[in-house]
């Protein structure tokens, strides 16, 4: 076994998840994440905590899904008490097809997703980390080779994550003093609100708020936004490839979207609840160790010189003591290059210009 498998593991552990004797741990493992589960297991092990595995797959996902009425139980008693009882998830990705889902309906996805809302927020209360096994269709999706795609991976995942947090404090401290973010760009223009907000430093750490692997970006929960993004960088959304969305809001709400490729799948996201035409989170990357999108948003949305924004629910995380963000059933991000004739402002000052940061060379 590569030993940047074993690394990936100590590093899920230790780092991100902070697991500690007698922790109870659900480990969800995808079809083609077999060895890192293994490698993880034995970590879990050695460091005495208790651990129960879930074999996650997207192909048995789409057989359920497309045999099921459509009528779903709300929030299964069972699947609820587990996420109630553990103490960590840890989602370990790298499925065998990654478009297996994208024959299956998306009104039939969206029902879902409501019916399992509570059981979300269960698993969203643990300390979950998400992180990725590099797998063939993983390589393939990214178009680069398996061994490449290997290299890249562990480029993310295994770096100094102290070094970065600390850069990456300099950006959380901006905007928590900050009270409106304004992206400017090729089909971009848009203004939000981000005040009485706390940016998490996302360094790949429940220690930060942070539940990926790899992550680098320092996100919030804007509110309020107004104008049009247009968002350049391709991805998949329950199974499809989207490209070149464009968004516009107005009263905080979108009201007017386009896609180049596969509009529909984002007219499906939309109309999932009142919630899935807000925005849940505004999202800057930092990890230069990603440098190119590769169609995962686990890598694509950490990488540096990009900003991306999610609809529908917003992280608590960023929100004051006894107040309530945007709530959905979902949370779909999307990708916007802050390249080239890009900025970024925070009330009124230029914060980074053409990818740079003013702390950066270049700048």
């Amino acid at each position: 076994m590569d030993d940047r498998i074993h690394d990936h593991a100590e590093t899920l552990v230790d780092w991100s998840a902070r697991i500690e004797r007698g922790d109870d741990v659900v480990l969800a493992v995808a079809e083609g994440a077999h060895d890192l589960a293994v490698a993880t297991a034995r970590v879990l092990g050695e460091r005495g905590a208790n651990l129960i595995s879930l074999y996650q797959s997207s192909e048995i996902a789409r057989e359920y899904l497309r045999a099921h009425d459509g009528e779903f139980e709300d929030d299964p008693g069972y699947q609820l008490a587990l996420y109630e009882q553990a103490d960590s998830v840890l989602y370990l990705g790298g499925s065998h097809n990654t478009a297996a889902t994208a024959d299956v309906p998306g009104d039939r996805q969206n029902a879902y997703s409501r019916a399992r809302q509570a059981i979300q927020e269960a698993r969203m209360d643990t300390d979950w980390v998400s992180t990725v096994h590099p797998t063939r269709s993983l390589a393939q999706q990214a178009s680069m080779s398996l061994p490449a795609y290997e290299d890249f991976v562990y480029d993310a995942v295994l770096r100094d994550w102290e070094a970065l947090a600390a850069e990456m404090a300099d950006l959380k401290e901006i905007l928590d003093a900050g009270s409106e973010v304004r992206l400017v760009g090729e089909g971009t223009d848009l203004t939000m609100s981000v005040e009485d907000r706390t940016a998490v430093n996302s360094a790949a750490s429940v220690a930060y708020d942070s539940h990926n692997l790899p992550s680098g970006e320092v996100f919030t929960a804007p509110e309020s936004p107004e104008g049009h993004v247009t968002f350049d960088v391709p991805m998949t959304i329950r199974g499809k490839r989207v490209r070149d969305v464009r968004l516009t809001f107005e009263d905080g709400v979108v009201t007017d979207y386009s896609a180049a490729v596969n509009e529909a799948v984002i007219g499906e996201v939309l109309e999932t609840d009142e919630g899935a035409r807000r925005l849940g989170e505004l999202g800057i990357g930092m990890n230069r160790g990603i440098d190119r999108p590769t169609d995962s948003i686990l890598f694509d949305e950490k990488m540096a010189e990009t900003v991306h924004l999610a609809l529908g629910r917003a992280y608590d995380a960023c929100l004051p003591d006894g107040k309530s963000g945007n709530d959905s059933a979902v949370h779909v991000d999307l990708i916007t290059n802050m390249d080239e004739g890009s900025r970024l402002e925070v009330d009124g000052e230029v914060i980074q210009r053409d990818g740079k940061f003013r702390w950066e060379d270049g700048f």
